[in-house]
C-alpha cells in the first residue's frame, strides 16, 4: 500500500488540557448533501478519545511545506509538544491549522468499528479552502503532489 499516493491530514479536537491532534492518511468527503466527512483514527490514540469528550472533529488537510508538523502530530509525543511548532485558530469549537490546504469543522455524528482504527464521521459546521500545494505520503515519504513519481 506504500505505492498508494495518500492525502496527508491532521484530525483535531479540544482536549481537556488544550488541543489534541494526529497525523492521518484517511479522510474523505462522505456526502456533499448534507455535507459529511469521514476520518479514520487508531483505535488506542489520544486524540480520538479527545474527539469523543469534545463530540467535535477538525480536518486539517497539511500543505506541502508542512511536513514538520505531519511529523510532529504522526508522534507519540504530548499534545502541547505537538501543537507547539503550529499557528492555529479556533474554528466552531475545534482547532485548525493555519496555512492548510482545506479545514473542515465538524460535528461529531457515528463512530464505526474499522478493525485497529474507529472510523468517525461528523456533519461539516464550517469548511474553508487555500489554493495550496497539498501534502501526500507516497513510498514512505511526504512530497508535494508535483514532487510523486
Amino acid at each position: 500500500m506504500s505505492r498508494l499516493p495518500t492525502g496527508v491530514s491532521v484530525v483535531s479536537a479540544a482536549g481537556d488540557a488544550g488541543p489534541a491532534g494526529l497525523t492521518v492518511g484517511a479522510v474523505a468527503s462522505l456526502s456533499l448533501e448534507p455535507p459529511l466527512m469521514l476520518a479514520c483514527l487508531d483505535r488506542g490514540s489520544r486524540t480520538l478519545a479527545a474527539v469523543e469528550r469534545a463530540g467535535r472533529f477538525g480536518v486539517n488537510v497539511l500543505a506541502a511545506d508542512q511536513a514538520d508538523l505531519a511529523r510532529s502530530f504522526a508522534s507519540k509525543a504530548p499534545h502541547p509538544e505537538k501543537w507547539g511548532p503550529a499557528s492555529w485558530k479556533e474554528r466552531s469549537g475545534v482547532p485548525i491549522i493555519d496555512g492548510v490546504v482545506i479545514w473542515a469543522a465538524c460535528d461529531l455524528r457515528d463512530l464505526h468499528d474499522g478493525g485497529d482504527h474507529v472510523v468517525a464521521t461528523g456533519a461539516v459546521l464550517e469548511l474553508a479552502a487555500n489554493d495550496l500545494d497539498p501534502l501526500v505520503f507516497y513510498r514512505g515519504e511526504y512530497m508535494g503532489l508535483g514532487e510523486a513519481s
